[in-house]
């Protein structure tokens, strides 16, 4: 029988490789973000802080990414930051040791300091992997499905404490977290093995040296615009949890669960849509032609705050499900977008600048989404996500316009 291993790439391997690490670093993130705001909830924390705590650590998650990817194309240390970020998740496990909610938030937000210097050097490598060998969307796509495999699993090892324990107090939260320091070593176990192995092999391909330092054009900016009002209005889960159990309209358990559900939702996704972005990209004979499919984000968008701030559960599970769906295509488009926009020499420095204004986003919307909760003013966090929403739309008119010139 012929040996059909010798048909897997060398770009296939390191993208496999690469979603295996970020699998095992999304069971242990993305079990605590699962309950992080329920958690804070029992210590007695409002929605206004919870969502401000949230906010804080995306902008630090994504605003940080601009120094770190100003550093990595500098220094052209990919394998130091990924270290020292993935080393970083040691926090999470750290939060089952106490119930000070001021030292949780010091952890959460150094949980997401550790994410933001070790993406650009993971992106950057693996957009150069993918670059006219697997396709740019295929590549991300597929390492996004094994990284949500791990968001699907992370939360479900809370789920599996609180249907054990037959409780959801603090106690089991506690245990919930401490037990996160099983897939942690195995992380950094398996970080320790492909950094050898990618080394000692040379799987990862070399960037092309006859490439020359570039600017970012304007078409990067445009997009950048549209992206931050396209984020500005979503919804985070930190909102949508805090407002399941605020309501008591689902279990501890089951609003893991639920958030366990949307991280299926965004695998299959992004596996998807990152066929038919690179579709779309030979279809149109444009680099840039994937950036189409983004005018889904705004419309979605604008359905998740309806569903999932509904009081029905039916709503609620399909909110989740269009929350997933979302989270499918921004980590699948938004992220291959930018290595078409964005010269190889300047992609560290495109993504820190991208994710800045990503995290900004986040932060201002999650923090007033949380204050308008607090002020029990559902519809006014319905009308903002929607204006946000719109003036997306509008921006992404203009992008559509800039990508066909480009390629006229």
């Amino acid at each position: 029988m012929r040996n059909t291993s010798k048909r897997v790439s060398p770009a296939v391997t390191v993208i496999i490789m690469f979603g295996v690490i970020s699998l095992l670093g999304d069971v242990v993130y993305e079990a605590a973000r699962g309950g992080n705001s329920q958690y804070l909830n029992l210590l007695g924390i409002s929605a206004s802080q919870v969502g401000l705590v949230f906010g804080l650590g995306e902008f630090l998650g994504y605003g940080i990414r601009l120094v770190s990817g100003l550093l990595i194309d500098k220094s052209k240390k990919h394998w130091l930051f990924m270290f020292i970020g993935y080393g970083m998740l040691l926090v999470v496990p750290l939060m089952g040791l106490t119930a000070d909610w001021n030292i949780l938030v010091v952890l959460i937000l150094a949980e997401r300091i550790g994410k933001a210097l070790r993406s650009p050097a993971k992106d950057t490598i693996l957009s150069e992997v993918a670059d006219k060998q697997v396709g740019i969307g295929f590549a991300f796509g597929l390492q996004e499905a094994l990284d949500q495999i791990g968001a699907f699993l992370g939360p479900l090892l809370f789920t599996l404490v609180f249907f054990l324990a037959g409780k959801n107090g603090i106690a089991q939260y506690q245990a919930g977290y401490r037990l996160l320091v099983v897939p942690y070593v195995a992380l950094i176990v398996f970080l320790t093995f492909v950094y050898i192995r990618v080394s000692a092999n040379r799987l990862a391909v070399p960037p092309d040296r006859r490439r020359h330092p570039q600017r970012l054009q304007p078409i990067f900016w445009m997009y950048t615009a549209f992206t931050f009002f396209c984020t500005l209005g979503f919804v985070n889960f930190s909102t949508i949890g805090y407002h399941l159990k605020a309501e008591d309209l689902l279990s501890d358990g089951n609003i893991t669960l639920l958030y366990s559900l949307a991280m299926i939702v965004d695998a299959a996704t992004a596996l998807a849509v990152g066929k038919i972005y690179d579709f779309a990209k030979e279809k149109l004979s444009r680099k840039a032609g994937g950036l189409l499919l983004l005018i889904v984000l705004p419309t979605l968008s604008c359905l998740l705050p309806i569903l999932a701030l509904s009081r029905k559960p039916s709503l609620i599970v399909a909110g989740m499900v269009v929350f997933g769906m979302i989270m499918g295509v921004q980590e699948t488009v938004m992220r291959s977008a930018i290595a078409d926009v964005t010269p190889f020499d300047k992609r560290g420095t495109g993504y820190g600048v991208f994710n800045t204004s990503y995290g900004l986003a986040l932060m201002c919307g999650a923090g007033l989404m949380g204050w308008l909760y607090d002020k029990d003013l559902i519809w006014a966090i319905i009308v903002f996500s929607v204006a946000a929403e719109v003036i997306a739309a509008v921006l992404y008119g203009r992008l559509d316009v800039m990508v066909r010139k480009a390629n006229a």
